[in-house]
């Protein structure tokens, strides 16, 4: 006799619920098996048949790190298209290119770690590319419509699986990993939570990643939002994945645990659900939690909480259905369709900042192309890398004819001269191959070495003249005649190498040092100077016995020579400026300034000087502060990928009429920025929500080559919503898109309100002549804020202005309608007493983690003085007593209004630790509704405040 087959255990039953599929499973796997899972390597579980799996697969604007992808514009750039349509095909695309590409390389993962949905509240921020915009509106719509187009349509099986990054409140470089956002409850729910709310409760949403900071005090992978918010917003399964290296941090550099059990048991408690540490080892991490268990710091329902999130995304992603699951062996890539749709939306991220009529060139103009960016097309950190690739220099001479068009890179063109008198010089390498970085792919890219198959720098009679170009800071790169970059790889030797500068720690660039009459140059990837030596140039120790060497830097022609001339020559000058996403701003590095870098601007001005028709084309990850009025026009757009080039010659020809709008302020200079770890958008006045200066160009504009009239507004208001809406007639001579934008702004606040905020937005496309109604329906929830004396939300009765127009600046149509709603009630503060952090105003102040659990406490910043002020504070038929919940040591002050202290409050033996609280007593008068002022002086953190009698 034959034995029958075993049935299928429940867990492969594809005709039963997921969940009780999980239950099944959860119920089969051993403890250390569900240990195994935590870290972002998984393991299989042979005896079951459940393969490995890991978290994390970088598409943030195409698959990125894991070799040859369609690269699509850079986030920043989708959101200046303002249609989220279109992102969500480009989602659509990237998802088909993930299971296509994983068909052939299981390293590719389907759990794919994006969108970003930081705000892009400081535009000095160094990862200012990877989100979408200032408005959390805006953010999440963008951000919404790409998880949908990575999630699929399909009902029960997901495509790939979004992870949101990075929460929360992440907008540093500069110790991003040890800086606190001292974040104020409004500014937590209107703005910051805000992006991330509306895109996992639009349900396409598999997870989120916490960011490497803290928020008031308290490092986000511990952080309480994530089961107080985050949980609350949906009933599906989340999983939340650390960033790497993070759950480390919590000990080794935040030093906000004592051990590494403490830590990690601390952060599956609070909702981390996945490990990404060290790497491809998930050993350190199971140990951890092994240990914590053991000490019983976890009990196995922790574990199995997070194993259950996990699963949960394994059986959505179909893993264990593959005749069920509707992406199973399917996927597309490279596809035509996907690279006209690289080209659309790069062509839809182009933004028409400035134009006296220059534009679109003639068709037999004399086009000068000048600058650094001409004839790049640039990648960043999270690109695939390219299959296509053009240049706007390659698509003009495509579109006008290299007849037409001539070219100036405006490179200082350099020779590096020794002490002996001879010269750096590239040796020939006819036999070397033509390597791109990152063609292979790779799990880590920043683990990608350099090339040591190429001959090193030696030194001759005659020497390699190099193309030297400042990015700004002095950082400089050197590039051979052949195009390849001076690069150092782990040999130390100096070569030719690199096809771009790149990787986590760049080694394409360099500092000349001034050291008596020559320079020392210096490698910025390994912080030494370069050295001539006997087997080839090369960077050394500083203990090395051979000396630094010092180089006269010898000037074969100036960049501005070389632009004059061409733009001399011609009809117009097109200026290519901009930066390298690698370079002095991006992942782990801040910028410093909104300038341009001193040799673009020397640039700029010698084509202006020496044509007034020039036409400055920034291609950039973030804005720039530039004079745009002494130029023709002015463009910008975000690095766009593959089809960047192609995308912005036929803008600049008017075979595609710009569109794009800002997703961000441009801010006219430095002066107007508020430090870049001031998180509070309210009280410092940020964004296009609160500032009160005038920008260089404002929130939501951009240009196009026709003209549009606005008309026939009409408001409705209904029990839960306001309908709005008017007409659009395009009456310019050409077919275009307008990004027509509604914005409210409360008109008698009680409290700072913005000074207009988006409430909706649409992309249409209109002939000549051709004329459209659009309508949008407002939820009445859209006009409530934050009220802070509640704890909830609260819209105020009263008037709103709605504005209608072309940005948040240029309104053509407005009206006023009166919404009903709460009044404000006074604090009953001397029944409930006061949250400190509920406060109205403050000066002065960091708010910190009361405990290492929950809770916010106040506590002076820097100075050691801080000024808190509640409104409307009712102290009934009056109180007789005032107490304080403080741990640290020093004072606090209380009065009412502006009046003089009637109560100070003096802790003068500091308590045990900043979570060691005592409660203060004081006499304290008062009676009937008055404002509340606090003055806090010295280290204290201040929780509670209280009143009796």
């Amino acid at each position: 006799m034959t034995a029958s087959t075993p049935p299928a255990p429940p867990f492969r039953d594809p005709h039963l619920p997921f969940a009780k599929r999980i239950d099944d499973l959860l119920s089969r796997l051993t403890l250390q098996e569900k240990i195994s899972f935590l870290h972002q390597f998984a393991p299989a579980v042979e005896r079951l048949g459940v393969e490995p799996f890991r978290t994390g697969q970088e598409a943030l604007h195409g698959v990125a790190w894991m070799g040859p992808a369609t690269v699509f514009p850079q986030a920043v750039g989708l959101g200046a298209t303002w249609n989220p349509e279109l992102v969500r095909r480009v989602g659509e695309a990237v998802s088909k290119e993930v299971r296509a590409m994983r068909a052939r390389d299981e390293r590719i993962g389907l759990n794919v770690w994006s969108p970003t949905v930081n705000l892009l509240r400081h535009p000095l921020w160094g990862r200012n590319e990877e989100g979408y915009s200032e408005d959390p509106r805006l953010t999440s719509a963008i951000a919404t419509a790409y998880t949908h187009g990575l999630r699929g349509e399909h009902p029960t099986y997901w495509r790939t699986a979004p992870v949101l990054k990075h929460w929360l409140a992440h907008n540093n470089e500069t110790g991003r990993d040890v800086t606190s956002s001292s974040v104020r409850p409004r500014v937590l729910h209107e703005y910051d939570l805000r992006a991330f709310r509306g895109c996992v409760e639009a349900g396409a949403v598999a997870g989120v990643m916490p960011a490497y900071n803290l928020v008031n005090g308290r490092p986000n992978h511990v952080s309480p939002y994530l089961r107080e918010q985050l949980r609350a917003w949906t009933e599906e399964d989340l999983l939340v994945c650390s960033d790497a290296g993070a759950p480390s941090n919590l000990v080794d550099s935040e030093h906000y645990f004592d051990t590494h059990e403490e830590a990690t048991a601390a952060s599956l408690t609070a909702g981390v659900d996945s490990f990404t540490d060290h790497g491809t080892d998930g050993s350190k991490i199971v140990a951890r939690i092994t240990g914590a268990y053991e000490r019983g710091l976890l009990a196995e329902a922790d574990i199995d909480a997070a194993v259950r999130r996990q699963l949960s995304v394994r059986f959505r992603l179909g893993e264990f259905d593959p005749h069920y699951d509707p992406y199973a062996g399917t996927g597309e890539f490279d596809t035509p369709a996907h690279r006209a749709l690289a080209r659309e939306a790069a062509e839809q991220a182009v933004v028409l900042l400035r134009n006296d009529g220059v534009l679109p060139l003639a068709a037999d103009a004399r086009i000068a192309v000048v600058g650094l960016l001409a004839d790049e097309c640039k990648l960043d950190w999270y690109s695939g890398t390219l299959i296509h690739r053009s240049t706007p220099l390659e698509a003009l001479y495509e579109r006008f004819g290299a007849e037409c068009v001539e070219f100036a890179e405006g490179v200082d063109r350099v020779l590096l001269r020794t002490a002996a008198g001879t010269f750096l010089s590239v040796p020939p390498a006819p036999e070397a191959s033509d390597e791109v970085r990152g063609a292979e792919g790779a799990l880590d890219p920043a683990l990608l070495a350099g090339r040591t198959d190429l001959p090193p720098l030696t030194t001759d009679p005659v020497g390699t003249e190099f193309a030297l170009v400042d990015w700004g800071g002095d950082v400089l790169t050197l590039r051979a005649p052949d195009g390849r970059y001076l690069s150092v790889a782990e040999d130390g030797f100096l070569r030719a190498s690199a096809d771009q500068p790149g990787g986590w720690v760049v080694q394409e660039t360099f500092r000349l040092e001034p050291h008596g009459d020559g320079h020392l140059l210096r490698h910025l990837g390994t912080g030494r100077h370069v050295r001539v030596a006997a087997d080839g140039v090369k960077v050394a120790a500083e203990d090395s016995p051979t000396e630094p060497e010092v180089f006269r830097l010898v000037v074969t022609e100036r960049g501005e020579e070389a632009v004059t001339r061409a733009a001399a020559a011609a009809d117009v000058v097109v200026v290519l400026a901009g930066n390298d996403p690698h370079i002095n701003g991006r992942e782990t590095e801040d910028r410093t300034t909104l300038w341009l870098p001193g040799q673009q601007e020397r640039l700029l001005e010698a084509a202006r000087a020496a044509n007034p028709r020039t036409v400055l084309a920034l291609v950039s990850a973030y804005p720039y502060a530039v004079e745009a009025g002494r130029l023709s026009a002015v463009l910008w757009t975000a690095h766009g990928g593959q089809a960047a080039g192609t995308a912005l010659a036929r803008v600049l020809a008017g075979d595609v009429s710009p569109a794009g709008r800002l997703p961000q302020t441009w801010y006219a200079d430095d002066a107007d920025l508020p430090d870049l770890l001031d998180y509070d958008v309210i009280g410092a006045r940020q964004t296009y929500l609160y500032f009160e200066g005038t920008p260089l160009f404002p929130f939501g504009h951009g240009l196009s080559y026709s003209s549009f009239a606005y008309a026939d507004l009409a408001v409705r208001v209904g029990e839960a919503s306001v309908g709005v809406s008017f007409t659009v007639t395009n009456t310019g001579e050409v077919t275009a898109d307008e990004v027509a934008q509604l914005y409210s702004r409360a008109v008698e606040p009680s409290v700072i309100r913005p000074r207009r905020e988006l409430l909706a937005h649409h992309r249409v496309t209109l002939a000549p002549g051709a004329r459209t109604a659009l309508s949008f329906e407002v939820p009445l929830t859209a006009f409530a804020f934050w009220d802070v004396a509640r704890g909830d939300w609260r819209r105020e009765p009263g008037p709103y202005d709605l504005l209608v127009g072309a940005s948040s600046e240029d309104v053509r149509l407005r009206t006023t309608v009166t919404l009903d709603g709460e009044r404000a009630a006074p604090r009953p503060v001397a029944r409930d007493g006061l949250a400190a952090v509920d406060f109205d105003e403050q000066s002065g102040t960091e708010i910190v983690d009361r405990t290492k659990v929950s809770g916010d406490a106040v506590t002076p910043a820097a100075d050691g003085t801080a000024e808190l002020l509640y409104r409307a504070c009712d102290f009934g038929a009056g109180v007789t007593g005032v107490s304080v919940e403080v741990a640290g040591g020093g004072t606090v002050e209380v009065s009412l209004a502006d009046g003089p202290p009637l109560a100070t409050l003096t802790l003068g033996t500091p308590t045990a630790g900043p979570y060691a609280y005592t409660t203060l007593d004081a006499p304290f008068g008062a009676e009937g509704v008055h404002d509340l002022r606090l003055r806090l002086r010295g280290p204290l953190r201040l929780a509670l405040v209280g009143f009796s009698g």
